[in-house]
């Protein structure tokens, strides 16, 4: 590991880290305070890949995933009101989420770097973002997957409702999926004030 690699790692750890005390609590009825943070992971792999490359990057994923790995082993070990805080399906949600998102767009910015200098971050966050959200809720709430953890009661998450509480019915997880998705499509743009302020300050030049 380089030094150069430090400020990146620390930052993407600390995001996960905030991220999986956050997501326990409801910020309205769709979202929790986490959706608001974890978004910004992707800044963090964007920001390495553009100033390090695609190798770089992908080493400040790895770190990241490593902490939400043992973030999520420290959860399941904590009992909530109603169980563990974190339960298998949700580790295992998180973590394929994670890993295969964020390598995802990573190999997507590395082709788009040569372009406009807001194309491969806001591609390849938006691609990624879309990932993570459908692998995680699949994996976590989907009734079809509760194979993978049959002693796992995940049948709110099954309740038919309004989407969003105004569109057509559907299971609630995918309302909450549809609610993320949208908070990380915003954050997406949002983002790309402080990337293209990063790296033209460390970079002094606009790329």
């Amino acid at each position: 590991m380089t030094r150069r690699l430090i400020p990146g790692i620390l930052a993407m750890a600390a995001i996960v880290v905030a991220s999986n005390i956050l997501v326990q609590f409801l910020f309205g009825q769709w979202l929790t305070w986490g959706a608001f943070t974890y978004p910004f992971a992707f800044l963090v792999t964007d920001l390495a890949n553009r100033l390090q490359g695609p190798a770089a990057a992908r080493r400040v994923v790895v770190a990241g995933f490593l902490v939400g790995l043992a973030c999520s082993l420290v959860g399941t070990q904590i009992a909530g009101e109603f169980g563990p805080l974190v339960t298998w399906r949700i580790a295992i949600g998180s973590g394929l989420a994670f890993l295969t998102a964020q390598m995802v767009d990573v190999g997507i910015f590395d082709r788009l770097r040569e372009g406009r200098w807001w194309r491969a971050p806001l591609v390849s966050t938006l691609a990624g973002s879309s990932l993570d959200t459908a692998i995680f809720f699949s994996v976590a709430f989907s009734g079809a997957l509760g194979f993978l953890e049959p002693g796992n009661d995940v049948s709110w998450a099954g309740e038919v409702l309004p989407m969003l509480g105004i569109g057509p019915e559907a299971p609630l997880w995918m309302s909450l999926a549809v609610a993320d998705w949208l908070v990380k499509l915003a954050l997406a743009l949002v983002a790309l004030v402080p990337f293209r302020l990063i790296v033209a300050r460390l970079t002094e030049k606009v790329v």
